[in-house]
């Protein structure tokens, strides 16, 4: 029987770049919850580690004190891919029982029970990332409706169903499902299908419609007057919608963000701002973004094509009609700018300007549509010092080893457009 768990990155981390330069996989979220909380809530009597690229290690332990950061514990351990948009289906396909069994969708990893020699084999190895030949040895177990995600609009896309599943998870059968406060004046439709945490508000002519999907609200959450939000839907804690906001079905608010105007299926990560009008759908934004006012994404091309997105400076066909921005940690946007289908924005980045920026603006630059230059690593760093304060956030040693380590990942990415380094 398996007597611990290990999250684990492998080589394929960067198919979701830019949003995980500054994360392991694994703490991306797609519904409610992080793909590593997917797992923890679904076993929490095993001891879980976390592997990650050597760069994030520090900073991994910083944020998770409880946890054992490249170790693994125990003679027999689960080791499931941290791109694993772990289920209830997926949990009853793995057997904690078995012996050396590997289970694969086609060339991924899923998971693998491991013990013995083969574990000790791999525990020496928790520096590297894993691939396919790690795992060689092993019997292999198909499973082909394993969820894996590959790329970021993967977890745009199925953001609505995950809320769905998700809600059921933390809800379950919880008869007393409003805690917070539902000031005179609000319309719930679907009441059953709404949670609303302590310390939640929920001001005056708020519609929260739940017929299709389940809304949750988490705790201390604030949604100002007039706003309307249609499920599936995810509100986190200390998030503020700002007043008169719509918040379409498939959409994600993390932890102590700030959101107005039109969103539709999006993720926002957390400690982000999209305070004023304008449209963000089918959209990922990581930690400290800010959107400014009348800021705009495309995420429908005129021609109703397939979206085409920039992936590690390779141009990736989506597959999907809808694909709208995708922006690091730390980067932000001016007045009125305009982000095309499928565009990409790096960390730490700073767009602006008139017309349209390019699809692909890399990590650390400066500037728009008209001309794009490096963003000097110590005005980024002390500009994020600040922006962390204001939420009483520290920036920490381990943060800013960490920004100057991905300035230099990032090199090459400006290098190639010719950016002064």
């Amino acid at each position: 029987m398996v007597d611990s768990i290990c999250i684990f990155e492998g080589i394929y981390f960067t198919r979701l770049l830019p949003l995980v330069y500054f994360r392991p996989q694994y703490d991306l979220r797609c519904g409610i919850l992080t793909l590593r909380e997917k797992v923890e809530k679904r076993y929490p009597d095993i001891p879980i580690s976390l592997h990650c690229r050597s760069y994030l290690k520090e900073t991994v332990k910083q944020h998770n004190p409880d946890r054992k950061v490249n170790e693994i514990e125990g003679k027999k351990c689960l080791l499931i891919n941290g791109r694993a948009v772990f289920d209830d289906t997926l949990k009853d396909a793995i057997d904690l029982k078995a012996q050396d069994t590997l289970y694969v969708k086609g060339d991924q990893i899923v998971a693998a029970v491991v013990g013995g020699k083969k574990l000790d084999e791999l525990k020496e190895g928790l520096n590297d990332l894993f691939t396919l030949s790690d795992f060689n040895d092993l019997v292999k177990v198909e499973l082909k409706d394993a969820n894996i995600a590959t790329y970021p609009w993967d977890l745009v896309q199925q953001n609505g169903e995950q809320i769905e599943k998700d809600y059921a998870l933390l809800v379950g059968d919880e008869k007393e499902k409003i805690k917070g406060a539902i000031y005179e004046g609000v319309t719930i439709v679907n009441r059953d299908n709404v949670y609303i945490a302590e310390g939640a508000k929920v001001k005056p002519g708020v519609v929260l419609d739940a017929e299709e999907g389940p809304i949750y609200i988490d705790k201390k959450a604030t949604i100002f007057p007039n706003a309307v939000i249609e499920g599936p839907a995810f509100v986190g804690e200390s998030s503020k919608i700002k007043i008169g906001a719509k918040i379409y079905e498939g959409t994600s608010v993390g932890e102590v963000c700030k959101v107005g105007g039109e969103v539709e299926e999006s993720i926002i990560h957390s400690y982000s701002n999209k305070q004023h009008d304008g449209f963000l759908g089918h959209a990922y934004l990581g930690q400290w973004c800010n959107l400014g006012a009348d800021t705009n994404n495309s995420d429908l091309k005129n021609n109703y094509g397939s979206v085409k997105v920039y992936v590690n400076d390779e141009q990736i066909d989506s597959g999907s009609m809808f694909v709208g921005l995708t922006m690091g940690d730390h980067s932000k946007s001016g007045i009125n700018t305009m982000f095309n289908t499928g565009t990409v924005v790096g960390v730490c980045s700073n767009v602006f300007g008139s017309g349209f920026p390019p699809k692909y603006v890399p990590s650390f630059a400066w500037g728009g549509s008209e001309a794009v230059t490096t963003y000097d690593m110590e005005r980024a760093l002390d500009v994020s010092r600040r922006v962390m304060a204001r939420r009483d956030v520290e920036l920490t040693e381990h943060d800013e080893k960490l920004f100057r380590k991905v300035f230099d990942l990032t090199k090459d990415e400006r290098k190639k457009r010719g950016f002064p380094n």
